[in-house]
């Protein structure tokens, strides 16, 4: 009362008018008015919000007081590193325990075969199952002390994670092989590590080993078999003295002589990743399970916000086990107790295991981002739609730079609902690594699947990650701060007039993700890791003004033309890569000549769309072979190199055109998708050498 009597004394004129004008308004009209303050009132309470980051964007890195310029990240709440989140999960087999905790015995593995739903394995039957194989391979002379590498060849499924659960549950050392490796390079691993025990997932690969060690005496005892398989197999194994189970068999043994897990400790050995590397033999990073446990600390660390992972959560699982990238994300959803499924095996199919499995997270690769930026813009077919899908794209990007990620919005709805539906509806997470993703690329999607969409930066000798980018920092161009459980810093590259007072050299990293060395190479874990113990990985980065890295040029690759002048191709290759034509480029050069040529492998999907503009039409076939198109290529890319300020004896003057994919299959890229340049060089003499004798006429 004493309020209302207060507010009755008020003479404010403006409130005296505006309570006569409410008072004079007719019934309809104050209708309408209670109708538009309804509507105000429900826009505000349902409006977009940005997400709130963990920190300042605009500050995102600190440099260590004494470090050499050393940066970390600021979610750090000291200049020492993170090695784990939770305490009770400090080695890999913990992670397994924890997740079948929280999970209360939940879905933990799921695989389908064509056209049926996912089929799941519970936490506790995983478990169980891991247990059986462990215990079998003691049976069968393996221990945490002497024989402890086991071999695992096999495409990505529930097994994969099993066998190598089993690894851990008894100290043991996971060995994954990959056939891209090629038959020489798995013999090679296979001495290197002395493996007597390989888990395989079909006869062609027990066949394949079987081929690389005959008659040379190598170290394997049994090759263990997912899939059926017959009675010639196991003849040709006996001629080699290896004996073929299948699993069943081999989980049958364990579960009849069951031994007492042999618990691992965070600095012990838990995998040794073989790297192809461009050149040589590959080199084996020895992995501690501290080291995975610091990386997947980190992520969830930055994620912790209203994104952290939860046993509800469902992964996709496609992108190879054998390489720590994928490996790092199955962590974080274990640890959590969430689901795991896993893809049939043939890539094509991919699209429809999502829609089956509807996933939640969803870690990639730079490639299918490229398919699937091709695919929504060849949708757009006529003028209006593709006016209609810049337009929405444009609206979406305006919220991404408000720190708004939905897909809610009328956009979503009308323009971006088919592409958020091809890969189930649900997804919450991605996440990007392994190889640069143009900036173009990831904006648009990053606004068309409207989801957290995340870019990491590392290598297999810290784990999987060092750098990656913050939630709410939507902007692309650069790999983030440096994760929480390492520090990085840039180291003077003279020759190519990198220096780190300028904020600018080779990336250099440090902290308890950082491996081990490689496995009895001590030479080349020199060359790798340096006396104070910091990982020189090779590649050039920048450090923005807000504390992100930017990688800009790869060390390694450097040559000098005739001139004098020194050239880093990968720079150029990554500034021409932005050409919308171009879906894989070869920049090359040598010191006999004074100028650049490119091989250039036009996108099959994008070109005939992009070339139809100019008034050019034709197969794609076609296309690769008409001059005009090639000229047209060649001006983008000079155009693309200007705008990138590349001086005039760093742009390419000639290009071929070449129709197929460079892959890993055909000899030309390593598993992880980097270029073989070596092999690119002599795959290509014919060609360059026919390019640089055009220029000279």
């Amino acid at each position: 009362m004493q309020a209302q009597e207060v507010l009755r004394q008020l003479r404010i004129p403006e409130l005296e008018d505006f309570r006569h004008y409410m008072r004079s308004l007719p019934t309809n009209a104050l209708m309408g008015m209670g109708a538009f303050a309804a509507i105000t009132t429900y826009w505000f309470a349902t409006r977009p919000k940005a997400l709130t980051p963990p920190c300042d964007l605009g500050l995102q890195s600190v440099e260590i007081p004494g470090g050499d310029r050393a940066r970390r990240s600021v979610l750090n709440d000291s200049d020492e590193p993170m090695t784990h989140f939770y305490s009770d999960a400090c080695t890999m087999y913990e992670v397994f325990q924890r997740g079948l905790k929280v999970s209360n015995d939940g879905p933990c593995l799921g695989s389908r075969k064509p056209n049926q739903p996912y089929e799941w394995q519970s936490y506790r039957e995983v478990a169980d199952r891991a247990e059986h194989i462990g215990s079998a391979l003691l049976h069968r002379g393996h221990s945490h002390t002497g024989d402890k590498f086991v071999g695992i060849f096999s495409q990505n499924r529930p097994e994969w994670t099993i066998s190598e659960l089993a690894c851990y549950t008894y100290s043991m050392v996971a060995v994954p092989l990959y056939d891209t490796l090629g038959t020489e390079a798995i013999g090679y691993i296979i001495d290197k590590a002395s493996i007597s025990t390989v888990i395989c997932d079909v006869p062609q690969k027990a066949r394949l080993i079987l081929d690389c060690i005959s008659g040379k005496g190598r170290t394997v005892k049994t090759i263990v078999l997912i899939e059926p398989f017959d009675s010639e197999l196991v003849s040709r194994g006996q001629e080699c003295g290896i004996e073929i189970l299948s699993l069943k068999e081999f989980e049958a043994i364990g579960e009849a002589n069951l031994q007492k897990p042999v618990l691992p400790k965070p600095d012990d050995l838990a995998l040794i990743c073989f790297t192809s590397g461009t050149t040589g033999n590959p080199k084996g990073a020895m992995l501690t399970h501290g080291n995975v446990i610091s990386n997947t600390a980190a992520f969830i660390r930055i994620t912790e916000g209203k994104l952290k992972p939860n046993n509800k959560d469902v992964l996709i699982s496609f992108l190879p086990l054998a390489h720590m990238f994928e490996r790092v994300v199955e962590c974080v959803i274990l640890i959590h107790g969430a689901r795991i499924g896993y893809f049939q095996g043939d890539i094509r199919l991919l699209m429809d295991d999502l829609k089956m499995l509807q996933p939640t997270v969803f870690p990639v690769v730079p490639r299918l981002l490229n398919r699937m930026f091709d695919k929504v813009f060849g949708q757009a077919n006529t003028p209006l739609k593709k006016w209609l899908l810049d337009f929405a794209f444009r609206r979406k990007e305006a919220e991404l730079k408000c720190g708004v990620v939905r897909k809610d919005s009328m956009w979503d709805k009308l323009i971006f609902k088919k592409v958020q539906a091809s890969l189930g509806g649900r997804v919450r997470l991605i996440i990007t690594g392994a190889a640069p993703v143009s900036p173009t690329i990831l904006t648009f999607l990053r606004a068309a699947l409207g989801c957290q969409f995340y870019e990491g930066y590392g290598q297999t000798e810290c784990t999987a990650g060092c750098s990656m980018t913050m939630p709410g920092d939507w902007t692309a161009g650069h790999v983030g701060p440096p994760l929480p459980c390492n520090a990085v810093k840039l180291v003077d590259v003279v020759e190519m007039n990198y220096l780190a007072a300028n904020g600018e050299g080779e990336v250099c990293v440090k902290g308890p993700n950082v491996f081990k060395g490689y496995l009895k190479d001590p030479e080349k874990t020199a060359e790798a890791i340096d006396q104070d113990g910091w990982l020189h990985t090779g590649d050039i980065g920048k450090w923005l003004p807000n504390g992100t890295l930017k990688i800009t040029d790869r060390k390694k690759h450097i040559f000098k033309l005739a001139q004098g002048e020194y050239i880093a191709p990968e720079k150029i290759e990554c500034v021409y890569s932005l050409s919308d034509p171009v879906a894989q480029i070869f920049v090359h050069g040598d010191s006999l000549q004074a100028c650049l040529v490119g091989i250039v492998v036009p996108d099959p999907d994008f070109l005939p769309i992009w070339i139809k503009k100019k008034g050019i039409e034709g197969s794609y076939s076609e296309l690769c072979k008409n001059k005009d198109v090639k000229n047209a290529i060649l001006e983008d890319l000079l155009r693309l190199g200007k705008e990138a300020g590349l001086k005039s004896f760093e742009q390419v003057r000639e290009i071929a055109l070449h129709p197929e994919l460079f892959s890993v299959h055909n000899g030309l890229l390593t598993p992880t998708l980097k270029a073989k340049r070596a092999e690119l060089r002599s795959y290509f003499r014919e060609q360059i050498d026919e390019l640089y004798a055009t220029i000279k006429i």
